[in-house]
């Protein structure tokens, strides 16, 4: 599906960025953060105009992703933060629920730790917070990636946003580089979010149903949700698609629910 009858499409100033944005819809703001190697479309064309039919979607590409420029600085799940916030407040957006997806809802994190005060409620999507929580391979793949490994549908992604193929090896060396040095989060800070929050992720996801079920229950105010599929099945990521089909059992229902109650 592609993302049709854009509210609003620009460019922001952002920590020396010029940061890609996109707003959809009108209500109550919802804010999208899409995962590494992606953009606004690989991860939400098919979810946004579902969520954008009753709320003001935001959606951004982050640094070094689809239009969004890079700078001369390694990315961080932090600095990521920061840059996201500092887009809402460009936008004069002072309080937002927040939706995340991979690295996108490691980010999501962030900002309920670094920016408390703008998260409404707080979705994240197929996240880890833990080295341990995924297999050895997936860790040992990050020493030896090539850009060949880049799923097709990302990669043609990138360059429908940003046609150039130095960009493209950019963001893939950023990417990797980041995930090479994940630490991840002490279980305390997990436990310092306020923000009533849901946890999504698939049964054959990058981290187990079991630390999902650990996030859930460390989050105060946390609610769980595990759906069939892989890594973003279930919100319609392109390269998590078979044959491009989104199933009809997703998850736009039930993150509405949420976000309802």
């Amino acid at each position: 599906m592609t993302i049709n009858n854009h509210s609003n499409t620009g460019y922001s100033t952002v920590n020396g960025l010029d940061m890609y944005y996109e707003v959809h819809g009108n209500g109550s703001p919802l804010v999208l953060i899409h995962g590494g190697g992606s953009t606004i479309q690989t991860t939400f064309g098919n979810i946004l105009p579902l969520l954008a039919q009753n709320r003001k979607v935001i959606a951004m590409e982050l640094q070094a992703h689809g239009h969004t420029s890079d700078r001369d600085a390694e990315l961080s799940f932090e600095q990521d933060a920061d840059d996201v916030a500092a887009l809402l407040r460009n936008l004069q957006i002072l309080k937002a629920d927040v939706l995340g997806f991979s690295n996108g809802a490691q980010t999501a994190m962030e900002i309920a730790f670094r920016h408390p005060e703008l998260v409404n409620k707080l979705i994240l999507a197929s996240t880890i917070t833990r080295r341990d929580v995924a297999p050895p391979e997936f860790w040992n793949g990050f020493d030896t990636a090539t850009l060949d490994v880049l799923p097709p549908p990302l990669r043609e992604g990138y360059l429908k946003a940003n046609n150039s193929e130095a960009g493209l090896l950019r963001m893939f060396k950023r990417d990797v580089h980041r995930m090479k040095n994940f630490k991840g989060w002490m279980n305390e800070q997990l436990s310092s979010i306020q923000a009533p929050t849901l946890v999504i992720n698939g049964n054959h996801d990058v981290g187990t149903m079991e630390h999902a079920i650990e996030i859930c229950r460390l989050i105060p105010n946390a609610q769980l949700a595990i759906f069939p599929g892989g890594h973003g099945t279930y919100l319609g990521a392109i390269e998590a698609l078979v044959d491009g089909r989104w199933p009809k059992f997703n998850a736009a229902a039930l993150i509405e629910e949420f976000l309802d109650q």
